[in-house]
C-alpha cells in the first residue's frame, strides 16, 4: 500500500477515536456522537481516496453495526440499538426507492453501450450542427442535452462523447493536445455537470438527495417539477457556457474542412439500425414520457417505471440483453456505495448528530436567524468549496444534506418552502467545474491528455462564478415564482 494512503486511513481511524473519546455533550445523543465519528473517518476516506468506495462502504457498515449496535437508543436509553438493529440501519439505504432507481439507470446506460445507440444518437447530432469550431461546441452541448435525457450517468456519457471528439481531432491530424481537442472535451465535461442539475435522471447523487428528503419529508419530486425547476437554469448556463468557451480557447483552425463527410463516414460504419436498437429508441422514449408525465397522466414514480423497463430488457426473445450480457457491465460496487451513504445520512437523521452539527455550526454563527437570500448564498458557498475535497459528488451529497435538513427543520420556516431550500443546495452539489478531480467524468476526460488542470481551472472559474450567481438571482426571481421557495 501506497505510503500516503496508510497515512490516511491511520488519520481516519484516529480522528473517529478521537470523537468517540470525547465527553458526550449534554445535547448529543451517544448514539449522534457515535455517528459523527463514523461520518468523520467517511469523509476522510472520500477526500483522501485511501481505500476504495466499495471498501469504505464495508468499513461503515462494521462502524455502524458496532458503535450503533451498542449506543443507548434515543427513544429509551435504557435498551441498545443491539448489533441486529444497528445492521438493519446500516443496510436501510437499499430499502430506499432511489437505490432502485440509480440500478435501473446503470442498466439503461449498459442497454446503450451493448446496442452502441447513444453513439450512433452523438455522432447523428453532430454530424447536422456544422463544421466550424463555433458549431462543433454547439453540437457538443447539444449532444450532452439530448444525452441526459436518455442516458442516465454522467460517466457514460462522457464515455460516448469523449471518444467521438477525439476520434475527429485526430481525423484532422491534429495531436490529442491540440487547443481544439482541449477545447471540445472540456466543453463535453462541463456541460454533461450542467445537465446533471437539469435533468432528475441525470446523476446519481440526485437520487441520494431525494432520498433523505423523501424520508425527511415526505414528499416526492417528479421528474416532471424537478425538470421546471432546474432546466430553465441549466438551459442558460449552456448558453453561458458556449460563450465561455468560445472566448476562452481559440483552436487552431476556425473551420474543419470535409468535417461532416467524416463524421458520416463514422455513423455510416455503425450500419443500419438494428432491431434492438429500434427497441432500446422506444424504451427510452417512452420511459422519458413516462418519467416527464409522473403524477400528471399516471400514479407510478420514476422508479417503478424505470425497473419496469429493465425486466422488459431482460425479457426472453423480446428485450435487449440477457443477463449475462449484462451483469460484468453494472459496476456493484456503486450500487453499494450509494445504498450506504444513504443508510449513513439516515443513520446522522436519526440519531440527532445532523441536528447537533448543525446546531454548533451553521446555526452557532447566526445562519438561522439572516434572511433567506443570505442562507442560500452562503449554504452554496461553502457547498462549492467544499466539492474541492470530495471526488464524488455521491459521497457530499451523503454528507452535506443531512446536516441541510437538519438545518431547515430548525428554522421551522413558514415564509418559504424548507425543501426547495434543501433542493437548491442538492442542485450546488452538481457544481464538479473546477477540478479533474471534481466529478468522475472530469478524471475520465483529463484521462485523454486532451488538457490541463490549468485548461479547466480557466474555464471553470468563470462557470462556477455565473452558476453561483444564477443561483442567487433564480434564487429570488424564478424559484419563488414556481413555488420552490
Amino acid at each position: 500500500m501506497e505510503k500516503k494512503k496508510l497515512i490516511s486511513i491511520c488519520l481516519a481511524f484516529a480522528v473517529f477515536f478521537i470523537i468517540i473519546l470525547l465527553p458526550n455533550p449534554e445535547s448529543l445523543p451517544i448514539a449522534g456522537q457515535r455517528a459523527l465519528a463514523i461520518l468523520a473517518l467517511a469523509v476522510i476516506l472520500w477526500v483522501t481516496e485511501a481505500v476504495s468506495y466499495p471498501v469504505s462502504a464495508a468499513i461503515i457498515v462494521v462502524l455502524i453495526t458496532v458503535c450503533i449496535g451498542l449506543s443507548p437508543t434515543i427513544e429509551d436509553p435504557s435498551v441498545t440499538y443491539t448489533s441486529q438493529g444497528a445492521l438493519k440501519l446500516a443496510f436501510g439505504g437499499f430499502s430506499s426507492s432511489a437505490v432502485g432507481l440509480v440500478a435501473g439507470a446503470l442498466f439503461i446506460a449498459a442497454a446503450m453501450e451493448i446496442t452502441g445507440l447513444h453513439k450512433r444518437l452523438a455522432l447523428f447530432i453532430m454530424s447536422k450542427v456544422g463544421t466550424k469550431t463555433s458549431s462543433l461546441v454547439f453540437g457538443t452541448i447539444l449532444v450532452s442535452i439530448i444525452l441526459a435525457l436518455f442516458v442516465p450517468s454522467a460517466t457514460a456519457r462522457a464515455g460516448t462523447i469523449i471518444p467521438i471528439l477525439m476520434g475527429i481531432v485526430a481525423a484532422f491530424s491534429l495531436p490529442k493536445t491540440s487547443r481544439l481537442a482541449a477545447l471540445l472535451i472540456i466543453t463535453a465535461v462541463q456541460s454533461i455537470s450542467i445537465w446533471n442539475i437539469g435533468i432528475k435522471t441525470a446523476a446519481a447523487q440526485n437520487m441520494v438527495g431525494l432520498g433523505f428528503m423523501e424520508q425527511a419529508f415526505g414528499s416526492n419530486i417528479t421528474w416532471g417539477q424537478w425538470f421546471i425547476y432546474a432546466a430553465p437554469w441549466s438551459i442558460i448556463m449552456s448558453i453561458f457556457l458556449f460563450f465561455i468557451m468560445n472566448k476562452l480557447i481559440k483552436p487552431e483552425i476556425g473551420e474543419l474542412e470535409g468535417g461532416k463527410e467524416i463524421i458520416s463516414a463514422q455513423l455510416k460504419e455503425l450500419g443500419k439500425i438494428s432491431t434492438k436498437e429500434l427497441r432500446l429508441i422506444i424504451i427510452s422514449l417512452v420511459l422519458l414520457v413516462l418519467w416527464a408525465t409522473e403524477g400528471i397522466l399516471h400514479p407510478f414514480d420514476s422508479t417503478t417505471v424505470t425497473i419496469a423497463a429493465v425486466a422488459y430488457m431482460l425479457f426472453p426473445g423480446i428485450g435487449i440483453f440477457s443477463w449475462k450480457e449484462v451483469e460484468s457491465k453494472i459496476p456493484w460496487g456503486t450500487i453499494i456505495v450509494f445504498a450506504i451513504g444513504i443508510s449513513l445520512g439516515t443513520v446522522l437523521l436519526q440519531t440527532q448528530g445532523a441536528s447537533w452539527l448543525s446546531e454548533n455550526t451553521l446555526e452557532a454563527v447566526g445562519l438561522t436567524s439572516m434572511p433567506l437570500i443570505f442562507i442560500i448564498m452562503i449554504l452554496t458557498l461553502f457547498n462549492i468549496l467544499i466539492h474541492l475535497g470530495f471526488a464524488s459528488a455521491t459521497s457530499l451529497a451523503s454528507a452535506f444534506i443531512p446536516i441541510v435538513i437538519a438545518l431547515v427543520a430548525s428554522m421551522e420556516p413558514t415564509s418559504f418552502n424548507g425543501p426547495g431550500l434543501v433542493l437548491i443546495q442538492q442542485f450546488a452539489i452538481s457544481f464538479g467545474f473546477l477540478l479533474p478531480v471534481s466529478a468522475p467524468q472530469n478524471m475520465l476526460a483529463y484521462g485523454t491528455g486532451a488538457f490541463t488542470t490549468k485548461d479547466l481551472l480557466k474555464s471553470g472559474i468563470p462557470i462556477t462564478i455565473v452558476g453561483y450567481a444564477l443561483i442567487v438571482i433564480f434564487s429570488l426571481t424564478y424559484w419563488q415564482w414556481v413555488g420552490l421557495l
